[in-house]
């Protein structure tokens, strides 16, 4: 086994609470700060994609994680704060459901297929610009930011698992077993990106980023934790993780060629480097084997796993219009921070 790289330490301590962002994050901070009975404010009034409603949800979903620093693990299973949940998840898949329309003429196959096609006006995505024209700070700047799903990168998906049977939960094991490193922990791709966050000057801390972090970026990691701790969204949780799948490899191909460009070194280059040829392994089995194994089985599911896909695109949009919006002006896409040149 390889022991010359630094390990990842971070998952060994929780981090510290997030600050608050508004009145319903404020609530549930505060309750998770000093237990006991309170008022928790209703989310009807908070968009369902803004700050305050995001970070609230963020951190009771990490409550099945990583938990945080002086927050009892006993609060998982809190009956109250489990409602509050539900309330804020209602809120956010409402608006979801809303925005991204699944008819019954639309099918997995076609949703894949349209995310595969390029743009024909030749304009690209957030990969796209980084490999073109990004700085090394824009590539620490993403970095930081995706943090927040990386280092606990495919733990959300393994929610689905109990949940699946015969050729979709074979396949869904092998691809995850890729994921946490075919047996090996410094291959664990958790690692690989606390690695890349080290290469590139970022603090590898768990959770460190999250203050940072824009609505659009909680509500990506949001997505696979509303779908994995639910039974009757795995089907949209299959949705999200054939999307993943099958964007990760060109994606990942120009994210590997922008590290190059900016003179980042081999652990930096080797992450996305290493999802090029896993990740195009891993569309086939997904597709195949992980989708079409579900639907062979659940026919009738075919409608959330597109719904799972679409709504992955979704977010994904919102949150490439925020990066590139921030980019081409100049500035940073940081929450709190007005220099583009943060201090990392």
């Amino acid at each position: 086994m390889n022991h010359s790289r630094p390990r990842q330490q971070s998952r060994h301590r929780p981090p510290p609470l997030p600050e608050p962002r508004g009145e319903l994050s404020e609530a549930v901070t505060g309750l998770l700060r000093r237990p006991g009975p309170r008022s928790i404010p209703s989310p009807a009034g908070c968009s369902p994609y803004g700050d305050d409603l995001q970070l609230a949800l963020y951190v009771l979903y990490e409550l099945h994680y990583q938990g945080f620093q002086g927050v009892p693990d006993a609060l998982e299973w809190d009956g109250g704060l489990l409602a509050c949940r539900g309330a804020i998840e209602e809120r956010f898949l409402g608006a979801l459901l809303r925005d991204v329309p699944v008819d019954g003429t639309d099918t997995a196959r076609r949703a894949l297929d349209e995310l595969q096609v390029e743009p024909a006006d030749g304009s690209g995505g957030v990969s796209h610009f980084l490999r073109d024209e990004g700085s090394l700070d824009h590539l620490r700047e993403y970095a930081a930011l995706r943090s927040l799903y990386h280092l606990k990168e495919a733990d959300p998906h393994a929610w689905v698992l109990p949940r699946l049977y015969g050729r979709a939960k074979a396949a869904m094991v092998a691809v995850e077993f890729d994921e946490f490193g075919a047996g090996r922990a410094d291959e664990i791709h958790a690692q690989l990106f606390a690695d890349l966050m080290a290469d590139l000057g970022l603090d590898t801390a768990y959770g460190r980023y999250v203050d940072e972090a824009p609505a659009e970026v909680l509500a990506t990691v949001n997505l696979m934790s509303l779908f994995g701790l639910h039974r009757a969204r795995r089907a949209a949780l299959v949705g999200h993780f054939a999307a993943v799948e099958v964007t990760s490899s060109p994606a990942s191909r120009r994210l590997a060629e922008a590290l190059r460009r900016v003179g980042a070194g081999p652990a930096a280059v080797r992450f996305y480097a290493e999802h090029v040829e896993a990740d195009a392994v891993h569309e086939q089995v997904v597709r195949h084997e992980v989708v079409g194994g579900l639907l062979e089985d659940e026919p009738h599911l075919e409608a959330d796993v597109v719904f799972g896909i679409r709504a992955t695109v979704h977010l994904e949009d919102r949150l490439a219009t925020r990066l590139l919006s921030a980019w081409r002006e100049g500035g940073t896409a940081l929450r709190g921070t007005r220099s583009p040149n943060p201090p990392w």
